[in-house]
């Protein structure tokens, strides 16, 4: 008898019950095992009643692959969360090539809501035209490939997302990465940004590009929405208007 051998990476959205999705619920009650982040595990602990429950700190990414593959293995369905959606910034991919040798392995991706959408939402509509999403995190990523990218989907007039804008190592990231944007819009673009989204403690505030300077307000759980040339306030929601005759 052949053993079935499952991995679903679940994006758990913003941490809020209400914005997970029922395929995500669906795929934890069907595993044995669930894998995560500490606090990402803890935001569904009410659903792991009966389950093992494995979790590992910030920056042990491929242990947690890792710990999730060994157990697929031995033939339990796992439960993978993460934050957002699991495809975007998520560990779906890194999940896909710690298994490339085990392709008796079914990995399933299920999608989340993810900052960009969720932080969206309590704006207002910022990002209704094309917009670039792009993380502040130098940890992955050369600081001069995130450079190149923010001047030239500023240059594009994208309105863009930033993920991972500060965090105690990286106080002036969110710094350098405005005054890269600034070289091509206006410091009085409309900006927004959001903490905790979904979260207890969630706060949202609109201000002008130049406000997101030296601002000590933004950490690592905030998203920030830098708007476009055409990006405005309207009754105190961020919009960036699409085009449509009036």
């Amino acid at each position: 008898m052949q053993v079935l051998k499952k991995i679903f990476v679940v994006g758990i959205g913003p941490g809020e019950a209400a914005y997970m999705t029922p395929a995500a619920g669906a795929a934890i009650a069907e595993s044995d095992v669930v894998v995560g982040y500490t606090l990402y595990v803890e935001l569904v602990r009410d659903l792991c009643a009966g389950k093992l429950v494995e979790s590992t700190p910030m920056k042990k990414e491929t242990d947690r692959c890792r710990i999730a593959l060994e157990h697929a293995r031995k033939g339990r369905t796992v439960a993978f969360v993460c934050s957002g959606d699991a495809g975007v910034y998520g560990m779906a991919g890194v999940m896909c090539e710690v298994a490339e040798n085990d392709p008796d392995i079914e990995i399933i991706t299920i999608p989340g809501i993810t900052a960009a959408c969720s932080g969206a939402a309590v704006l207002g509509a910022p990002l209704i035209h094309d917009f670039a999403v792009i993380s502040l995190s130098d940890l992955l990523t050369p600081w001069e490939t995130i450079e190149k990218r923010l001047l030239l989907a500023a240059e594009a007039d994208f309105v863009i997302c930033l993920y991972n804008p500060k965090s105690m190592k990286r106080r002036d990231h969110l710094d350098r990465a405005v005054e890269y944007i600034a070289k091509s819009r206006s410091w009085e673009t409309p900006c927004g940004y959001v903490k905790n989204i979904g979260r207890e403690g969630e706060y949202s505030r609109l201000c002008t590009l130049r406000e997101l300077k030296d601002n000590e307000d933004i950490d690592m759980f905030t998203t920030v929405f830098v708007g476009n040339s055409g990006t405005r306030v309207i009754n105190g929601r961020l919009v960036t208007p699409r085009g449509y005759q009036i």
